[in-house]
């Protein structure tokens, strides 16, 4: 009776660590779509709410990581239990950095708009928007994949990581192509060309986390593995 009270108890807290982490991702997945909305519409404000917002993200991984830190000492779980716990960790580091992400494209657009840019940009705004949507969504799946501790799902949002990157590889040509023909846009081109990174660099985190969820279920780290090996180790 003690030990299954013991392991009820330790279930209960993981539920409660994993809803936290979710409740984050919310909050970070939020924050990535007001910051590409702050960019297409030049909003000041929403910037602003943007970067409250990366102060509430930041309080809440310190917090439930000094949770796991007591879980892990006081319970001293082995196997799944402790590779879930060591990617509980590791995706609150991801999805602290995306929330950074975020706040890095909210502070590029409160640039842009002291210098007085949005009068006078012609840049792909409506290409940054699409890679922005095709990172948040990879975001939510890697979300959705963490609740239900599904490989599969995962999966799908390493195979997505691809068209992320090739997104952003026809963005950097044509903010290049921009900058050439028309010198008075370089410097607005250049804090897109950082937005574009930032964008990227979302749908990198939302890679991470979707690959600790392959480790957790299947026990196999399956970082800088070639896409079909992956798929070998989830099916």
């Amino acid at each position: 009776m003690p030990d299954k009270h013991l392991s009820t108890q330790f279930d209960a807290e993981l539920g409660d660590i994993s809803t936290r982490v979710l409740e984050m991702g919310g909050l970070v997945e939020a924050q990535v779509a007001q910051a590409v909305y702050a960019l297409a519409q030049f909003s000041s404000e929403t910037a602003s709410q943007v970067l409250l917002g990366e102060e509430r993200v930041n309080r809440m991984e310190v917090e439930i990581d000094h949770d796991l830190s007591t879980i892990i000492a006081r319970r001293q779980p082995t196997a799944r239990d402790l590779r879930l716990l060591i990617a509980i960790s590791k995706t609150l580091g991801n999805l602290e950095r995306a929330g950074d992400e975020a706040a890095r494209i909210a502070r590029v657009v409160q640039r842009l708009i002291g210098l007085g840019m949005p009068t006078r940009m012609h840049t792909p705004l409506g290409d940054l928007s699409f890679e922005a949507s095709l990172a948040t969504a990879s975001l939510r799946k890697a979300l959705d994949a963490f609740a239900r501790l599904d490989a599969e799902a995962a999966f799908e949002v390493i195979k997505q990581d691809n068209q992320i990157d090739l997104e952003f590889d026809g963005l950097m040509r044509k903010l290049i192509t921009y900058m050439m023909e028309d010198p008075r846009s370089i410097s607005a081109a250049i804090d897109l060309v950082f937005v574009a990174k930032a964008i990227e660099r979302v749908g990198d985190h939302a890679k991470n986390i979707a690959e600790q969820i392959i480790y957790v279920v299947k026990g196999t780290d399956v970082r800088h593995n070639p896409l079909a090996t992956v798929e070998q180790i989830v099916k």
